[in-house]
């Protein structure tokens, strides 16, 4: 048996019906030797359920990694997952991000030593994001802009990151305003190196964790790539009752004290030295 070449750390909560369009997303990938580590914080039995069902239908490993409901606390859970994964090279994304079939392949091809990647996502509506079935992620067609325009998109620049290819999406790349910071919906970097830093800083709930990461990560030197035109992957609406401006602001001072100091390890990740 190949060993296996990447870990997918895909973060869910609750969220059946949007974790199943995802599985699915990932059973269509053109780069085929990898695992989905599922980092669950909290979901109740259903999830539990899908999981098991869907392990038995896909043709990749699924491995679910899950903790108690204490609130937000993706940090923690994140950290949990990126000890299990059995791969080198790890992609973070998240359980409402459907991937697009050469989401992988193009995480393989510019993963580099030195080097994180840093990809984005495409919003869809509730509406379309409802809409898309096993069949149209099947056939990518929940990627094609013709077919979301048929479902009500509206026009957009940002369309591009659909219609991109070759040349076109590495321009895009290049130009865009957008800095190549780690995002926890399409990230993907190396275990050694997030593990040298420490992971995911735990004091850190909703708002920038992912961020924070990153920017110890390029402190210890690790330099990023943009690939947001080029590892596509379409992101399916949902409320966002976790979200408060308390966490937002605590986690923008931390992310101030990291630049600020020059931070490349958090005592407060997957090594616990502080107490």
């Amino acid at each position: 048996m190949n060993k296996i070449a990447i870990s997918v750390i895909i973060s869910t909560y609750n969220s059946e019906s949007w974790l199943e369009k995802v599985l699915w997303g990932y059973n269509n990938q053109l780069f085929t030797n990898f695992e989905v580590v599922i980092a669950d914080d909290g979901s109740k039995q259903p999830t539990f359920d899908l999981i098991e069902e869907m392990q038995t239908k896909v043709n990749y490993p699924i491995t679910h990694v899950w903790q108690e409901d204490n609130g937000f606390q993706k940090s923690q859970i994140l950290n949990k997952a990126i000890l299990k994964c059995q791969a080198e090279y790890i992609v973070m994304s998240d359980g409402d991000c459907i991937p697009r079939k050469d989401f992988l392949k193009i995480h393989a091809k510019y993963r580099k030593e030195g080097y994180f990647l840093s990809g984005g996502y495409f919003m869809l509506p509730m509406n379309i994001s409802e809409a898309i079935t096993k069949k149209d992620i099947d056939s990518q067609d929940c990627f094609k802009v013709n077919w979301l325009k048929r479902k009500g998109l509206t026009p957009s620049f940002k369309n591009n990151k659909l219609t991109a290819r070759g040349f076109v999406s590495e321009f895009l790349n290049l130009i865009t305003p957008t800095n190549a910071s780690w995002n926890g919906h399409n990230a993907s970097g190396w275990k050694k190196d997030i593990l040298a830093v420490n992971g995911f800083d735990e004091r850190m709930q909703y708002g920038g964790q992912d961020r924070e990461l990153g920017e110890r990560l390029m402190n210890y030197g690790i330099k990023s790539k943009q690939i947001r035109y080029s590892a596509i992957c379409v992101h399916l609406d949902h409320p966002r009752s976790y979200k408060n401006q308390e966490s937002i602001e605590k986690n923008r001072a931390i992310r101030d004290t990291t630049k600020l100091e020059n931070k490349t390890w958090t005592d407060y990740g997957i090594k616990k030295t502080s107490a």
